[in-house]
């Protein structure tokens, strides 16, 4: 059955990769950027007609000021483009926002930005797979019936191409990244080459169409209010610039140098296509409004309502039938690319979250889960936790942009202003020690840059915040500070067991003095438990006795080497080689191999274990002990100890009743001879 499942996984995931493969796995720029550029590019295939839809409250009229609503967006991506150009050279090591806060803000700060980041990369995947149902339900009927079912099992084939590998996936998803770039700037220039060098008009279908306002006579604070909020909505075109600041290491050398230029090159080409995309759309004539009352008040050139089987045509496919001609061949390139590339928009997260998320569990503020690797050195619990939490949302939301949409945004921006501002003091630390004067020029630029960034982003801050709270932005400010503090418990937990379990300096420790009854002692590091354990083994009075520690990572297995060397320990310890990140095979292949060196022997492994008390408390440490003793039970001369060691959580279930479970009967005292509801004494323990 083993075989069958590690089949199945290798067609679907592919062969295991060793670690000393990881440097196949770094992207070239030509590869970069479609991995960690196509949320920031497909946000062009709904940011402009955002804002033409929010302005629509107002009439057609308001369409006046969506130049300038699209300017100012220019004018912030922008600067956030040249701000995170600061911060990959500054800060190259992965952690992105969140190492910028938490070296210079300070730890929350640092909990915030991440939170922001964990949550807008969930909304991410849900926004951008919707967006891409709806363009393919606009052409196939079937899908636009059954999309929220389409929608996750699109998620689940990026989920699958992620887990095949970084490297692997964006290969996959450059092609039709390319395509949807040429596609829509060709568009662009072609759309140009006609209004400006030919002289001859643009119409899309939806020209001369109006839109009944919903709010008459806007003047004043009403009006202000509403290019705010087409402002803030037109802000999702900003969405993924943080990307490349998270995935650095997954650039080849020089890493910096390589993902700055991606960085620029995603900024040009992201603000050419969203400014000629709103410049196309109003001099053809784009006329879009609500989706939930278009067919009420998008009113055809004779004043009647378009109707209830009215399909609203999204922004690029209107440019683009103006500018090619309805259903020609280049027309519908542009229409499927548009739809393929908000599918593939997801991938931005589907690199960043478990990247980010894995940095988090370094740290210990997330599950230790989180920092493994898998077959295909991709973070892969990162990824599947990804994809539950947007198949979660989507389903919670039917998979609606409009809905969904409400709640994007908050979360980056967030990440954008501390960043910013802790890049400031950043420079400003620097600036204090420095008296090289070209240096202090670069770094006094730098820090304008980031000044002004910071000021920019946190005025969009505010603006989303004062004009989406209602619309459903709430749930992600709620969202946020749970996570938050969920990320503060699970610290705080690690911090306890680690100081519950901290080995002290030299040989006084009771734990290491013989306590009676040896083989193989698993070890992962020296803390409490493995010296318990080495004692117990070593008062059994074993033939043979050696430590046995599986080396998964060269500079741990050295720091435990020397540590293991300097505390004298009396045991001579053995550390497995695993190229592939295994625990439990290396250790049953040696098992084994003890076998048949003495087939008459009995082995006897002896795993050191904390126990905790809490439920919830054994979803943070790993159960490779369990796996390996499930595997261990099945062979044959070989014994299995378990050596507990408890922590304080423990000690609270200490003295509790035992609860009525099947087989309690069995034992030798029931209930009714034990007192009812007390431990029968022989199972006391």
């Amino acid at each position: 059955m083993s075989k069958v499942t590690d089949l199945t996984k290798r067609l679907l995931v592919g062969r295991a990769l060793r670690s000393t493969e990881l440097h196949g796995q770094l992207l070239p720029k030509r590869i970069a950027l479609p991995v960690f550029a196509s949320d920031a590019l497909s946000s062009v295939a709904y940011a402009p007609q955002e804002i033409l839809v929010i302005l629509s409250i107002a009439g057609v009229a308001a369409y006046t000021f969506s130049p300038w609503v699209a300017g100012a967006v220019i004018v912030i991506m922008l600067t956030v483009v040249a701000s995170y150009r600061q911060n990959v050279h500054a800060y190259p090591s992965g952690g992105g926002d969140y190492e910028v806060a938490t070296t210079n803000l300070g730890p929350n700060a640092g909990l915030t930005v991440a939170s922001a980041l964990l949550v807008d990369y969930v909304l991410t995947v849900a926004v951008s797979v919707a967006n891409g149902v709806d363009y393919v339900g606009a052409a196939i009927p079937f899908v636009g019936q059954h999309k929220t079912g389409l929608a996750i099992v699109i998620v689940v084939l990026l989920t699958m191409m992620n887990l095949r590998g970084i490297r692997e996936s964006g290969i996959a998803f450059a092609i039709p990244t390319y395509l949807f770039m040429g596609a829509v700037l060709f568009m662009i220039g072609w759309g140009l080459f006609r209004l400006l060098l030919l002289g001859e008009p643009l119409r899309a279908p939806t020209y001369g169409f109006d839109v009944r306002p919903e709010q008459v006579d806007l003047a004043g604070f009403a009006m202000a209010f509403l290019i705010l909020r087409a402002f803030a909505t037109g802000c999702a075109a900003l969405t993924g610039v943080e990307a490349i600041s998270n995935g650095v290491p997954a650039f080849k050398k020089p890493k910096s140098r390589n993902a700055a230029t991606t960085l620029l090159m995603m900024g040009l080409i992201a603000v050419t296509m969203f400014g000629g995309i709103i410049y196309l759309g109003l001099k053809s004539g784009v006329t879009v409004a609500d989706p939930a009352v278009a067919a009420r008040d998008l009113l055809r050139p004779d004043g009647t309502p378009v109707g209830p089987g009215y399909y609203q045509d999204p922004i690029i496919s209107q440019v683009a039938s103006a500018v090619f001609g309805p259903d020609t061949v280049l027309f519908l390139v542009v229409s499927a690319v548009t739809a393929l590339i908000l599918f593939l928009a997801a991938n931005t997260a589907f690199n960043g979250f478990p990247v980010l998320g894995s940095i988090l569990a370094q740290d210990r503020y997330l599950p230790r889960q989180l920092h493994t690797r898998g077959d295909r050195l991709a973070f892969s619990n990162g990824i599947v936790i990804l994809a539950a939490g947007a198949g979660l949302l989507i389903w919670a939301f039917d998979a609606d942009v409009s809905r969904l949409l409400n709640l994007y945004i908050v979360g980056v921006f967030v990440s954008f202003t501390l960043s910013q501002t802790g890049m400031v003091r950043h420079w400003t630390r620097l600036l204090r020690t420095e008296t090289d004067r070209a240096k202090r020029l670069h770094m006094q630029r730098s820090r304008v840059i980031n000044g002004f960034g910071g000021v920019m982003t946190g005025l969009v801050l505010l603006v989303v915040l004062f004009t989406k709270f209602t619309h459903g932005a709430y749930i992600v400010c709620i969202a946020m500070p749970v996570l938050f503090l969920m990320m503060k418990g699970i610290r705080h937990h690690y911090d306890s067991v680690a100081a519950e379990l901290a080995a002290p300096e030299g040989d006084g420790d009771l734990s290491m003095l013989p306590a009676r009854n040896h083989a193989i002692v698993l070890v992962s590091k020296v803390h409490k438990p493995t010296l318990r354990a080495l004692s117990y083994a070593r008062a059994t009075r074993p033939s043979t006795l050696e430590a046995v520690s599986v080396g998964v990572d060269q500079e741990e297995s050295a720091r435990l080497r020397e540590e293991w060397d300097r505390r004298g320990i009396p045991v001579p310890l053995k550390i497995l080689d695993s190229p592939y990140r295994e625990i439990t095979r290396p250790i049953l292949e040696y098992v084994k191999s003890l076998r048949r060196r003495s087939p008459r022997d009995v082995v006897t492994v002896y795993i050191p274990e904390y126990v905790v008390g809490r439920w919830w408390e054994h979803l943070l440490h790993n159960q490779s002990a369990l796996r390996l003793k499930g595997r261990l039970l099945f062979k044959p001369g070989v014994m299995v100890t378990s050596v507990p060691w408890q922590l304080e959580s423990a000690g609270r279930l200490q003295g509790r009743p035992e609860r009525y479970a099947p087989g309690l009967v069995r034992r030798p005292y029931g209930p009714s001879d034990a007192g009812e509801g007390q431990a029968s004494p022989h199972i006391k323990a």
